[in-house]
């Protein structure tokens, strides 16, 4: 007989394992990214707030130094095209597992666009010159240690390469081939991006060869054994799930789905009508965590971890998620969402409840509100992705 896990279990692993029950216990960043495999880094400051949702004494110089200094976490690009930041010790299972898969597709098409679309003409041999430019450019990023784009492109003028995109739109354009092929070179796990040009809000970033940012570069496991491993670390932190839900976070293939899930051979369960998963030796259930709020920022991991999101999520979709699928600031309390947030020009952090969650509960989310206006302190975040129950909140 199929093992039924309802919905307040649910709850109460995702309370537990993403560390959000307790007030928050997780002593250091790598903690963090290490609880839920992958912490979003599209928008740098959802890195921050994310450890800082989950940390008693949150502390932006020590994640800038895990990343920057000691380089325990590290910035790249893996599931869905998407960038993270994961522990340098996960990093070659999301390079080997997810990475090289897009970098070969985006090699494929940057080569297409080249000998179809560059500008004023194509370039003759495609294939051949993006590998010489490839290599060319890590020798020049080899030299300086660090270096800007435009600094690059100083050292390597064949990256101001112009391309036609999108010919005869309206929104055609010919920009530069530089960001794609260090987009290219960073799939390959071939350079990496550093500590950034500014605050920890700002996206611009110095470049620095793999090698030399992390002696040896990365390890290079087999493509099917680290999907495997991601997969198992998947089911532990985000499981009970759908096999729909692996798949739409990872970016795979069904095929590339099931193989790894083959291996693990996780067993079934019933998740209210709907068949779920969860590692074979992990059935017991979780213990219910005392009563616990938490203001989380946008692209957070936990509400970014399935595409079926309506067991902790609602009918409260289009108020905090954009028209792309990137969800706002939201107000959680005991395993679901039940608010959203934001912090206004003047420092305020303001939320708005979308139901009655009671006094108690409400306090504690006023409290969790006052905690991060002064955290933030002179800081003033705006989000990438505005939702419209953040834009309301914002005004």
């Amino acid at each position: 007989m199929t093992r039924r896990m309802d919905v307040q279990q649910r709850r109460a692993r995702l309370g537990a394992r993403h560390l959000l029950a307790g007030g928050g216990t997780a002593g250091r960043p790598e903690a963090v990214a290490e609880a839920m495999v992958a912490l979003h880094a599209t928008d740098p400051a959802t890195v921050h707030l994310a450890v800082a949702a989950r940390s008693a004494e949150p502390d932006i110089a020590r994640t800038e130094r895990a990343l920057y200094e000691e380089r325990t976490l590290l910035r790249m690009l893996g599931m869905r095209r998407t960038m993270f930041v994961v522990p340098t010790g996960v990093a070659p299972v999301v390079q080997a597992g997810c990475t090289a898969d897009i970098a070969r597709k985006q090699r494929k098409l940057l080569v297409r666009h080249l000998g179809e679309q560059g500008y004023p003409e194509n370039v003759p041999e495609p294939e051949a010159w993006l590998a010489e430019v490839s290599d060319a450019t890590e020798r020049a990023l080899l030299a300086r240690g660090a270096a800007t784009a435009q600094q690059l492109a100083e050292d390597e003028p064949r990256l101001r390469q112009r391309l036609l995109m999108s010919p005869g739109k309206p929104y055609a354009a010919t920009p530069n081939v530089t960001s794609r092929v260090l987009f290219q070179l960073a799939a390959e796990g071939r350079i990496v991006r550093g500590r950034p040009r500014g605050s920890w809000l700002s996206s611009q970033y110095e470049w620095s060869p793999m090698a030399a940012w992390l002696p040896g570069g990365l390890a290079e496991p087999d493509e099917h054994q680290a999907r495997v491993e991601l997969a198992r670390r998947w089911l532990y932190a985000y499981g009970p799930a759908r096999i729909g839900d692996l798949r739409w976070w990872t970016g795979w293939t069904a095929g590339q789905t099931g193989k790894a899930l083959a291996e693990i051979g996780p067993a079934e369960v019933d998740l209210d009508g709907t068949p779920g998963l969860v590692l074979p030796d992990d059935l017991e259930p979780v213990a219910t965590p005392a009563p616990w709020v938490a203001l989380l920022p946008e692209l957070d991991p936990t509400p970014m971890g399935w595409s079926e999101r309506g067991w902790f999520l609602g009918e409260y979709g289009p108020r905090l998620f954009d028209r792309n699928g990137n969800i706002g600031p939201t107000v959680w309390s005991d395993g679901r969402i039940v608010g959203g947030w934001t912090q206004r020009p003047d420092g305020e952090v303001g939320y708005r409840l979308l139901e009655d969650i009671g006094g108690e509960a409400e306090a504690a989310v006023e409290a969790k509100a006052d905690r991060l206006r002064e955290w933030f302190g002179e800081v003033r975040l705006v989000p990438r992705f505005r939702t419209p129950l953040e834009r309301e909140l914002a005004s």
